[in-house]
């Protein structure tokens, strides 16, 4: 479940337990929007902590080699991260 799902959950579980007013025989709203609210802040909160504990990959490429005209040794360093915040 994404941050995204959990937040439309608990929308959607807060307008049934706070604003339908409806009387229904066989269910009862109240009681099914607190399920979604806490199923949303279940889902807000599993969210936050695999965005929060997600690991950045970065991959170091060294490649060296000698310079045939000078006899020099030429070292060159790549990095890549892995990192959308960067």
């Amino acid at each position: 479940m994404s941050l995204g799902t959990g937040i439309v959950l608990f929308v959607i579980g807060a307008i049934l337990a706070f604003a339908v007013h409806v009387q229904l025989a066989w269910v009862d709203l109240t009681i099914v929007g607190y399920i979604l609210m806490v199923a949303g802040a279940v889902g807000i909160i599993l969210g936050i902590i695999l965005i929060a504990t997600r690991r950045n990959r970065t991959v170091t490429t060294s490649r060296g080699y000698t310079d045939p005209a000078t006899g020099e040794r030429v070292q060159r360093n790549t990095v890549d991260r892995d990192d959308p915040f960067v």
